[in-house]
Order: structure tokens, then sequence, then C-alpha cells
């Protein structure tokens, strides 16, 4: 892709002009008019648009419902709209009141009006307008001035805990806090909580009578104290309207007119509030896409958009579906991804057709392991900035923060600048700053004198002793949130440690804490505008030249507490809103393996099936075709050899757990064991081990042990192919297993060539 101007007519980017256009500029998917001219008259407002988005600006009467896929120029189409109706007189500035979710968007929006001539209009997040309306009423509704809001909320959710004898560590006290605001936003009550959150299937971060306590404990202080939160800022002024009808027609007599954007992602609270703002009304413009709903953590629900036309029978309904922004390559993946889709909000989804040239087919690439994703991911950066793509053009997404360490590392080793959105610097965040400290002291107390290190007996050891004190574990806890953050963030410490050593054999826990200081100081130099890293959510709403998803395999894409089938189909949305990022370049990639020379178990997210080469859609799953036209090939990086994924020998389906892909089915599908020759198997391993002076598991785990009873192969190939066989092993012991397969005695074991690269392949299992 070559260079491209920094100055650019925008041409025919949102439908047909009568007149040459100003020449614009782009920074991080913002398009911004150099020198804006407001529009002479009515009519001309109109210019520019193509014809959907003229039947928006047009309707000026009645209910509207604007579905708009990813693209397709919503807010020019709102914006227009509003400005239509001022400068033609319908509608009065100060009547109209525009809403929407970010203080960001809401400028954009207040910008845009002012440029097209109608600068009177209010545009404002649901809690400005609210808490703007509760300042002015609240002397004549309650008497002396609105309570101050606090400052601080997980202070005061602190201190709740403590009232109520339950200790909570830092990350448990912001999925606490989380989980308050996420009830009053559902209007759910302190007693309500424990069931409402099982009837939502939420993952409570403490039991969840004790977050109802604390709950209850929060308010009474706020109570006590005169003080209110952001939340109540909406319920307050719910209450307000629903209790004072003279307030409210003073309400409804100033507004007339009224416009949500991102509709899908009301809460019951918000909409509620709307409801009260209208009255009998139904003069409402609103603005969606059920596709792009990934807020439900927060209680967003897409159930208004999708309800509008039932609660509206009259409603006007224009769906917007051309997309201004990507090649039809990227729309072409974009709309595979939703015809997979179930569920309600997949029966409404939008097919979208792009308005631009075609461009290059999304690149797809497989790595052996992380490090290898991101070093290739950075290369391929490097490639696109040297061909003329400015870095502040290019974003690297992926699904959870601690995700970014590996590729802040890959970047800067590339000589490539980049800046982080929604998230600190991974040497920034609280618990990586703690725990670097916590192992400076380790080193510094020398190793064994330390007594949480006596039994550590390497340095991935002690870091992982270390650590533990603070949370970290083993394994992964359950839920999200952040003590999930957390824990990754530690988790990618010890990784960090693992790869150290590997590298470095005879380093010390001090070698290790100079490597991080080091890291860290190089991490931190001035910010420059660079590659944007970011997770999905926190790219919402932007747009790049290129894109780059990363860490698409399963457990990761969709991620591992993703249970239920709508939480699944949320993660579907999710990659759906990260593939609508791109303009031109996009680059899809996974691992299949955390760490170099890892077990290659990982398979890509099945959200792509049936869209990259080479992948077929699962039975069932209302899988799409594969892409056509030039598509090329799934390119490799580090990878010794292909592996198909795997499917159960029972009923077929795709195996992503590393024990059920050893044993080649399902852990609750029928098996035929052969106990008689697992008998026999264990007997001889045990002496193979006892040969060896090393554990059992360092000839075969039970999986691959049970595997091979199960399937009882014949050949050296059939057993070949049986997870957890590589070939030193195959080579040492493949005579020995297939004689017992056989029913015959083995030949003796000779042990004397065994060496550290035999034992172990795998990790041992319980």
């Amino acid at each position: 892709m070559g260079a491209r101007p920094l100055i650019r007519p925008v041409g025919r980017a949102c439908g047909r002009h009568s007149r040459s256009p100003p020449p614009t500029w782009q920074h991080g998917g913002v398009t911004a008019t150099l020198f804006p001219q407001v529009p002479d008259s009515a009519d001309a407002v109109l210019d520019g648009l193509d014809p959907e988005q003229r039947e928006v600006a047009t309707a000026l009467s009645g209910p509207v419902c604007v579905l708009a896929g990813a693209g397709t120029g919503k807010t020019r189409a709102i914006t227009h709209r509003i400005a239509y109706g001022v400068r033609s007189g319908v509608l009065q500035p100060a009547s109209v009141l525009a809403v929407t979710f970010t203080n960001r968007a809401a400028g954009e929006m207040r910008g845009r009006l002012r440029q097209l001539g109608a600068g009177g209009v209010q545009a404002r997040t649901f809690h400005s307008a609210g808490l703007r309306q509760l300042q002015y009423f609240w002397p004549k509704a309650v008497g002396g001035e609105v309570p101050r809001l606090v400052e601080r909320k997980v202070q005061l959710v602190a201190e709740a805990a403590a009232r109520c004898r339950v200790r909570l560590d830092r990350n448990e006290l912001r999925d606490v806090t989380g989980e308050i605001e996420w009830s009053k936003v559902t209007q759910t009550v302190p007693e309500d909580y424990a069931p409402a959150a099982a009837k939502a299937g939420r993952e409570a971060p403490r039991d969840p009578a004790e977050i109802g306590l604390i709950y209850g404990m929060y308010e009474q202080l706020k109570r006590d104290r005169g003080v209110i939160d952001f939340e109540d800022v909406l319920l307050l002024t719910v209450g307000v309207l629903q209790d004072r009808h003279d307030i409210a027609e003073t309400v409804r007599r100033q507004y007339q007119h009224f416009v949500v954007d991102e509709y899908q992602d009301v809460s019951p609270l918000q909409q509620r509030l709307l409801e009260l703002w209208l009255g009998d009304r139904d003069n409402l413009c609103v603005v969606g896409d059920a596709s792009q709903t990934i807020y439900s953590f927060t209680g967003a629900t897409p159930d208004h958009l999708l309800n509008f036309r039932t609660r509206h029978p009259r409603a006007t309904v224009v769906k917007l579906i051309r997309d201004y922004r990507s090649t039809p390559q990227v729309v072409h993946l974009a709309n595979g991804l939703l015809s997979q889709a179930r569920g309600r909000a997949a029966e409404h989804r939008l097919e979208l057709v792009s308005q631009r040239p075609a461009g290059p087919e999304p690149r797809y690439a497989e790595f052996a392991d992380e490090p290898a994703e991101a070093e290739g991911t950075a290369r391929r950066v490097r490639e696109l900035i040297d061909s003329g793509v400015p870095a502040s053009e290019i974003a690297i997404l992926y699904r959870i923060n601690a995700q970014s360490e590996v590729y802040e590392q890959a970047l800067a080793d590339a000589g490539v600048p980049y800046q982080l959105r929604g998230a600190e610097r991974f040497f920034e965040r609280p618990e990586v700053r703690e725990a670097t400290l916590l192992l400076r002291g380790a080193a510094r107390a020398g190793g064994h004198s330390d007594p949480q290190l006596a039994d550590a007996d390497d340095v991935p050891s002690q870091v992982r002793a270390v650590l533990g004190t603070r949370g970290w574990t083993a394994e992964p806890p359950a839920g999200s949130g952040a003590v999930r953050d957390r824990w990754e963030s530690l988790a990618a410490l010890v990784r960090l440690a693992e790869d150290f050593v590997r590298a470095r054999p005879a380093a010390t826990l001090a070698d290790l804490v100079t490597e991080l200081g080091e890291r860290a100081a190089a991490q931190h130099a001035p910010t420059v505008e660079g590659v944007t890293l970011a997770s999905l959510h926190a790219a919402k709403g932007l747009e790049w030249d290129a894109v780059f998803l990363v860490g698409l395999a399963e457990g990761v894409m969709p991620i591992t507490y993703a249970k239920t089938d709508e939480q699944v189909e949320e993660e579907r949305r999710l990659l759906y809103v990260g593939v609508t990022r791109a303009r031109h370049d996009l680059s899809l990639s996974w691992a299949l393996s955390r760490t170099p020379g890892g077990r290659a178990t990982r398979r890509p997210t099945r959200f792509l099936n049936g869209l990259r080469p080479g992948s077929v859609a699962r039975p069932g799953g209302g899988g799409a075709p594969a892409l056509t036209g030039g598509t090329a090939g799934v390119e490799r990086g580090g990878l010794r050899r292909r592996r198909g994924p795997a499917r159960c020998r029972v009923c077929g389906k795709t195996l992503t757990d590393a024990g059920e892909i050893k044993l080649m089915r399902c852990e609750d599908c029928p098996c035929d064991l052969d106990e008689a020759l697992h008998e026999r198997l264990r007997d001889w391993r045990a002496g193979q081990a006892g040969l060896l002076g090393q554990p059992a598991f360092c000839v075969f785990t039970d999986k691959t042990l049970l595997a091979i009873a199960e399937a009882v192969p014949g050949t050296e190939s059939e057993l070949a192919g049986i997870s957890g066989v590589g070939r030193r092993k195959l080579d040492k012991f493949g005579a020995d297993v297939l004689a017992l397969c056989a029913g015959r005695e083995p030949a003796s074991a000779d042990a004397s060539g065994v060496t550290s690269e035999d034992a172990p392949e795998e990790t041992p299992e319980k």
C-alpha cells in the first residue's frame, strides 16, 4: 500500500456532491474540514447525502428508527437531519435534545451541527443532560442545592465493605463497585441483587449475598453524608420527573424533539429517563446497530432498539447499509461473521455493501507461539510504515489489556512508536509496579534467606512464590473484570521470567529485576504519535487504515468465561466491531501455543470457521462459504508442521481442551477403553520410569496412556497420530507400545541413550 497524502478530497465518500468539497484531513478516524463552509440554505444541507441518508434527514416528524451498520455515515445522517430541520424552520434549535454515550461523541456532534448552521442544539450525554436538569429543578423539587457528587466512589465502597466486616483487595473493590453500578443502571435494589445477578448470569467477584450487604451499606453511607454518585444523577432525575408532573411538563415544553445515538447501548434506567422526557409524544429519532452491542456487562441491552417498531407501530424505519469506510474485502468478511451469528440480534443484522474501491484480501497468519505472533505483527507494521502508511493510521487490537505487553515489546524492538488507548502501559499498572517492588526486595534479601523462597529452586519458581503472595495462582480465576485482569498481568510476569531463564539459564532473580527495570525504562519514552494498541472494547467508534486483530484463538476469542450462547454471541459481535474498524488493510492472526516450545494445542477461533482459507463451517453453525476472489492462504510463522482442528472421534465436535485433544474425544463421550491393555501400559510405564530414574509422566502422561489404550494403534503412523506421542518418544518407546497393543511382550527397553531432551514433552496431569 503506497503513501497517502495528508490532505485529500472527500470525493464521493458519503453520496453524491453537487459541488466540489473542501479539502479534509484525517487523524484517528475523525475527518475534519480545514475550512468549513456553512451551507447557504436548508436544501444545501442535504447535498452530498446518499438516498437513505437523505430519507433520514427529511423524516422530521413522528418516530424514526435508523438501523445503521458500521461505517455507513450514521452521525452524518442524524446531524444533517437536525440541521435540515432547524434550517427549514421545522425545528427550533433550543427544542432539540440529542443524546449519546461519550463526551467525545457529544462534542463531535456539536461541532458538526455548528458547521451546518445549527449551533443552538443541545448535544449531551445522558448523564450530562440529567445533571443539568437536576441542578436546575432541585431547589423547587426538594429544596436547597443538589447533593455533592462523590469524588471517589471506591473509597466509599471500601468503607461500606469494612462496616460489613468484608475484606476486599483493590481488585475485588473495583469489581464490587462495578456490580453496584450495574445494579443501579438496571434499577436493582440491594436486597434483590443476588437473585438479579443469578438471573442475568453474572460472575460475581464475591458471594452475592455479601455484595448485596455492601451495596446496602454503601447506599446508607451516602444518605448519612448527603452525597450522590454518578448513577444517582439519572435515578434522581427519573424520581423528580415521576413525582413532580409540573416539572416533567416544564421539561417537555422545553424539549420537543429527541435524537438518541448508539441506541443499542441504552440501559433500562436511561430508557426510563427517555420515556419521561417524551411523555405521550413520539417525536423521537433513534440510531443503532444491534450487531454492535458489546457492553451488556454494564447493563446495556439492544432490546429497546429491537422492540422500537413494536412500541411505535407508525415508525419510519431506514436502513443504512452503504459502507463508506471499508473495502469490499473487509466488508465481505464482516458480513460473513454475522452470517454465522445466532440469537435475536442476529435476526436483525445488516448486510453491508462497500462503496470503496477494491483493496487487498484480509491476511490470515498462524504462528507457533504468542511472542512469534507479536514479532510477526511488528514486522508487518514496520513494512506498512516504510511503505508510507502513517503510524497513527495503524492499530493492533486484542481481547484483553493483559495481551498488550508482548506487543509493546515487539514494537519497541522493531523501532515502531506506539500509544496505548484505554489502558495503562504494562509496567505502569499498579499490580505490575507492586510486583516489581516485591521482586526487587526478594532479590536484595538474597534467595533462600527469604522464607517465602525457601522451596523455590530456580528463578521462575521464585517469581511464582513472590507473586503468589499477591494473588497469582497457577490457574486463572473464574469470570472477568479486574481480578482476571490482575491475574493476567501477574501471569505475564511469570511467563517473562520463564522466557528470560530459558534464554539465560544462569540468570538470578537479581538479573531478572534488572531486566524488568530496563524494559520499564525503555517503554517510558515521551508519548509520540504511533501505532495504537487497544482492546476491542476501547476501539469502538474508531477506525484506521490498517488493523491487526491478534490473539484470535479459542479461549481468548471467545474468552473462556463466555459460557452461555448469548455471551458467545457477544464475543462474535466484538470481533465484528474489530473487523469493521479497518478501512483498507486487515490482518487476523493466532498462535498455536502460548510460549515458545509449548504444545500446539490451541485452535483458531470458531468465528472464522468457513471464512478463513482452508476452513469449513461447523455443521449446524450457519457457516458461510469460504472467501474467494484471490484470497491468499494462511501465512505461518515459526511452525514446523500444519495442524488441522482436532475433532472428537465419537461425535465430531471440534475440540479445544488440551485433555480432550489428547483423547481425541469429548470428556463425556463414551469410550472403548481396553482396560487390560491400559493396565499393561501402566505397568510398562512404571518400569521405564524406574530405568530412566524419572517420574512416570516423563514417559507418557496419564491422558496420553489412556488415549493409547482407547485407540489401540496397530501401526507406527497410527501411534504417531495420538497427541502426546512426539518423534523422540515414538523412536524411543514406539516398538514397545505397539507390541503391547498387539498383545505381545515388549523388547527390553534400553534407557541408556535417554537425555534431558527426551522428557518431558508434556506437563504432568492429575
